[in-house]
């Protein structure tokens, strides 16, 4: 299913994506990465093709695809894995982040993954086939405490996700949204409650396999922490409680612990 195949990864130089980018080449597939500097040093050590891209500008989308295109013929898998995350400033004002963060955030976990659908979608449609894999985040199911930003743009990333699934399940299209809980990368680095909280903390090559079974199925949504599927339900079901819930935990965690 993946042997063969022609792979593009955003925020490819390391942590998630990076294993993405290993899983994928394991599995047979040619793989270019891109990051916001040229990630010359990961490529070589995987044996991917590198391309430098800001994934929060139209145009550079297009040219990451325009030129993994031209080195590997096509580009049959895209993977939306560039994300960033601000911090509510200050602590316990949901609406403290900065305008040009906020903006960043829908930059990069929302409209990048918009770019490179509008250009790719068209082509895949004429092929009867293509696979769209958005990075979005438990954040997009439940929230990230700390963080209006990102989660109200990582629910707009599953939302999208959603979106592109229906739209395009007749036309060979697949769709598959991504959303870990705690991974240990550089975003986790020096959050306590992520490093020492209840859930297991993840190494990015574990969610790299979920992602890899769920295309294998062919199944939407990918949970690498199987609990966030439970912690849904139980918001679904009871959405005060939850609330509720949540707020009690968001009292027992130190302001200094809160994402930066």
């Amino acid at each position: 299913m993946l042997s063969g195949k022609n792979v593009a990864i955003t925020g490819g130089a390391g942590g998630i994506g990076r294993a993405f980018a290993e899983m994928f080449i394991e599995a047979g597939a040619t793989v270019a990465i891109c990051d916001l500097e040229r990630p010359d040093h990961t490529a070589k050590e995987i044996g991917a093709i590198p391309f430098k891209c800001d994934v929060s500008q139209e145009d550079q989308i297009l040219s990451f695809i325009s030129e993994a295109e031209q080195a590997m013929g096509s580009v049959d898998i895209f993977v939306a894995n560039a994300g960033v995350g601000f911090g509510d400033h200050p602590p316990g004002h949901a609406a403290g982040a900065s305008n040009q963060a906020w903006e960043t955030s829908w930059q990069v976990n929302v409209m990048s993954s918009v770019y490179a659908a509008r250009d790719l979608l068209p082509k895949w449609i004429e092929k009867g086939e293509g696979r769209f894999v958005i990075v979005s985040s438990a954040a997009g199911l439940l929230t990230q405490i700390g963080s209006a930003s990102y989660s109200a743009t990582k629910h707009a990333a599953l939302g999208f996700a959603e979106a592109m699934a229906v739209a395009h399940k007749d036309d060979g299209i697949s769709v598959h949204c991504v959303c870990p809980q705690y991974v240990r990368t550089n975003m986790t680095k020096g959050m306590k409650f992520a490093e020492n909280g209840r859930d297991e903390l993840l190494e990015p090559k574990d969610v790299a396999n979920v992602l890899k079974t769920a295309i294998k199925e062919d199944r939407f949504m990918v949970l690498p922490h199987a609990i966030v599927g439970d912690y849904f339900k139980g918001k679904a079901h009871d959405y005060d409680r939850w609330v509720s819930g949540m707020a009690k935990l968001k009292a027992k965690i130190p302001s200094s612990d809160l994402p930066l």
